[in-house]
């Protein structure tokens, strides 16, 4: 059954996505294989307009299409009221999203990249327990719409979550790396050592009195930073009217040298692409540029709520409607080494790792976090791991008043290119013994 087909009269729009993938998983428990296994997925999801109501629909594996039609138009008949329209056809940029030797590599390869990850861990601390999540994804995705779209796209995805965890009395230390992309390079290798650099300057473990100090966060300590922040800027948030930045596009409202962008037209992240998940063509965005809010992330749902256009940004997997996400943000470095933004502190931290991100009231810039893992830093040296420290501030006033921005900018979590940020002054909040 040609499922457009079939929708036509019945529908003012139509769309019917489908997805079939394969993935290859191999982990390692406390520094023991656990498991080596390989999932199918193949789903169809249908969305359509019905008397201006949205309505939606997904199975996965076999499935009656009537069936499926049918689920789709009750759907609808309690689905929202809303004015949007799916796109036509229209060109995107193209973006290498799939590396054909990927799916070449072996299960037994995989394997042993994660028994070469324990065995470098290990070396660096004997005591480590090291855990290593390794996944393979082969996908294949296309969309079809009422309005002539037909988008296809082929996907390769490399994921590893790397973790060490080390007990020594009442002192636990867990540190962790993460990598995507979309092929098997040396890559990985470079975020092992990170993560044994951490481990290293971990060894010893020092002190630190409460006060106001210079905070450097790391790229993926930043993250408790940049986390209100994507959330402002989310249509969604927007559309409602929560977002804080709703009303203030065009309007200074971070520091002049913060730039951030959202790119899916890079080549070779796992989040780029030609077109978004609803079928329109992505494009590179400024969100902030020097410090002045220049826009937000729609897609065609939050887009025609908000009376603006889709930006592109419509993510979806299968059982869930398209909702606005970020492809790949990349917050622009400074000019700043490492090295001398270090050698300029005098007496600080150094945030690596914040527990409980999302936690509280993000949405209104606040955070309250406890410092996973941090270093004391004296006279711009690390000199040790601190514990029981939190940290505290708003970032729409903390972010004003940013110090230095590095040369050198990371991959956090696949999607979030992010440069060390130096705080000149950050309520630290430590336990006293």
């Amino acid at each position: 059954m040609d499922l457009l087909e079939a929708l036509r009269g019945q529908a003012e729009q139509a769309e019917v996505y489908t997805i079939e993938g394969e993935a290859t998983v191999v982990s390692f428990e406390a520094n023991t294989m656990k498991a080596a296994k390989v999932d199918e997925t193949r789903g169809i999801a249908l969305r359509a307009l019905v008397n201006g109501r949205l309505g939606f629909t997904a199975a996965s594996g076999a499935v009656a299409e009537e069936d499926l039609v049918a689920n789709l138009l009750a759907s609808a008949r309690y689905g929202e009221e809303v004015k949007l329209a799916f796109p036509g056809p229209a060109a995107g940029p193209e973006v290498a999203t799939y590396d054909p030797s990927l799916a070449e590599v072996p299960l037994a390869r995989l394997v042993e990249i994660g028994q070469e990850i324990v065995a470098t861990l290990r070396a660096t601390d004997p005591n480590a327990h090291v855990n290593v999540d390794l996944e393979r994804e082969i996908s294949t995705t296309s969309l079809r719409n009422s309005a002539g779209a037909e988008v296809r796209a082929r996907r390769s995805i490399l994921s590893l979550g790397v973790s060490v965890e080390r007990v020594r009395g009442d002192d636990v230390l867990i540190a962790y790396e993460t990598l995507s992309d979309i092929s098997l390079t040396e890559a990985y290798r470079q975020a092992v050592e990170r993560l044994a650099e951490k481990v290293r300057l971990a060894s010893r473990v020092t002190t630190l009195r409460s006060g106001r100090m210079p905070v450097l966060f790391a790229p993926s300590g930043a993250l408790v930073l940049l986390l209100p922040l994507m959330l402002a800027l989310n249509g969604q948030h927007v559309q409602r009217g929560t977002s804080p930045l709703a009303t203030r596009r065009g309007e200074h409202v971070l520091a002049d040298t913060l730039t951030l962008w959202d790119d899916p037209t890079l080549p070779g992240r796992p989040a780029s692409g030609s077109h978004d998940g609803e079928g329109v063509p992505c494009a590179r965005k400024p969100l902030i540029e020097g410090g002045i809010c220049r826009g937000f992330l729609f897609d065609l749902r939050t887009a025609a709520l908000a009376g603006a256009q889709s930006t592109g940004n419509g993510a979806r997997g299968l059982f869930a409607p398209p909702t606005p996400a970020p492809s790949n943000l990349v917050l622009q470095p400074g000019e700043t080494p490492l090295a001398r933004m270090l050698a300029g502190i005098q007496r600080g931290l150094l945030v690596e790792e914040v527990l409980g991100l999302g936690q509280g009231n993000p949405l209104s810039g606040a955070f309250s976090n406890p410092v996973g893992l941090g270093y004391l830093i004296e006279r711009g040296e690390i000199v040790g791991r601190v514990k029981d420290v939190s940290i505290s501030g708003n970032i729409y006033q903390d972010l004003r008043q940013v110090a230095a921005l590095s040369q050198e900018s990371y991959w956090v979590r696949g999607q979030l290119k992010l440069p060390y940020i130096l705080l000149g002054e950050l309520n630290v909040v430590c336990r006293e013994r």
